[in-house]
């Protein structure tokens, strides 16, 4: 089978399915997400939401939509730091697009006092028309992706078969021309390049609803700003580094995101793509630094080592704050959302 319909199997895969079947999050799981590592990112988010919604010119309704939620602690956070403006938490009607019933268990917990309308979807193609507002943190990276290889002067597909009882990587059959940037296509044999043709689905929906009924979306993940050669697909079980072939269905499988290709495919659908700018500049842009000060009040000794060391976590240069970036998609008419005002267009 294709590398993307190993992870396909592996991660959604309705009865052994990695994200199916368990909560993968925290100390106990096997990776952390933003978050998780703080309340300050969930809450600036929720403000982010807000001001766009205040940018769109306060429409009666708006769709708060989160793809990926997680255990609901984003949208949690969000919510209760968006309450500052009351008029934003009366518009809201919350849809959350998650197809894990084990998650979608720890959501409905999270949010069952929330004071807001609230449905989940499997599918963003089911939650009605109207204005939205998006938020995907790491939701992107674990989209299926392809591999293509450089074998005997043609990009083919690389594929995962089985020999002698184990999964290993072969080289498939030659691809159509297309599928790798023209300055990419004479690379050296054994070169990989990755494409995912459902981050292109995805990017195109969104900026497709945002052409159609207005609003923003705001994409966080790891990932690169331009395209290029590599292969990036990994495995986390325990927080640890695993091999993606080794236990199928028991293990988190992820690929960086391409987001000059995430950010082309939004244009081309007629959307304005925005950055992508480094996770650590958003933050700081959205007042991170404000909001830290504040929680440090009356904070003891532990607790504050605990927002700095959250904080630095988050924004740092040597820990997410440069390898996470943000992508913001708009309607065409749209200024630029909050935290990229200083970023032209893509």
């Amino acid at each position: 089978m294709t590398v993307a319909d190993w992870m396909e199997a592996c991660l959604a895969d309705p009865e052994h399915g990695y994200y199916m079947t368990r909560d993968p999050f925290g100390r106990r799981g096997d990776f952390i997400t933003s978050p998780e590592i703080s309340q300050m990112f969930g809450e600036l988010l929720g403000l982010w939401s807000a001001v766009v919604w205040q940018q769109m010119g306060q429409p009666d309704q708006i769709h708060l939509i989160e793809l990926g939620p997680g255990r609901g602690t984003l949208m949690s956070d969000a919510l209760r730091a968006a309450g500052g403006v009351p008029a934003f938490i009366e518009a809201v009607h919350v849809h959350m697009v998650e197809t894990s019933p084990v998650l979608r268990e720890r959501q409905q917990n999270a949010l069952r006092n929330i004071g807001v309308s609230i449905d989940w979807h499997d599918a963003i193609e089911t939650i009605p028309k109207g204005p939205s507002i998006v938020l995907a943190n790491e939701f992107l990276d674990a989209l299926p992706v392809r591999q293509l290889i450089r074998h005997g002067g043609a990009w083919c597909e690389r594929m995962v078969g089985l020999s002698d009882d184990r999964f290993s990587f072969e080289v498939g059959a030659p691809v159509e021309e297309g599928g790798v940037p023209d300055n990419l296509t004479d690379a050296p044999d054994g070169s990989i390049f990755e494409v995912s043709p459902a981050v292109r689905d995805v990017t195109r929906d969104l900026a497709s609803r945002l052409v159609d009924d207005g609003g923003a979306a705001l994409l966080i993940d790891y990932g690169h700003d331009r395209s290029g050669l590599g292969e990036t697909l990994q495995a986390l079980e325990g927080h640890e580094y695993a091999d993606p072939l080794s236990s199928p269905g028991e293990c988190d499988l992820t690929a960086h995101v391409d987001f000059a290709a995430a950010a082309t495919h939004a244009e081309k659908a007629g959307a304005r793509a925005w950055g992508p700018i480094e996770q650590g500049d958003l933050l700081e842009r959205l007042g991170i630094g404000a909001r830290a000060a504040q929680l440090l009040q009356g904070a003891d000794t532990k607790q504050a080592e605990q927002i700095g060391t959250a904080r630095h976590r988050l924004t740092g240069a040597a820990a997410m704050g440069r390898l996470f970036r943000a992508l913001a998609l708009t309607d065409p008419g749209r200024a630029a959302p909050p935290g990229f005002e200083t970023v032209s267009p893509f």
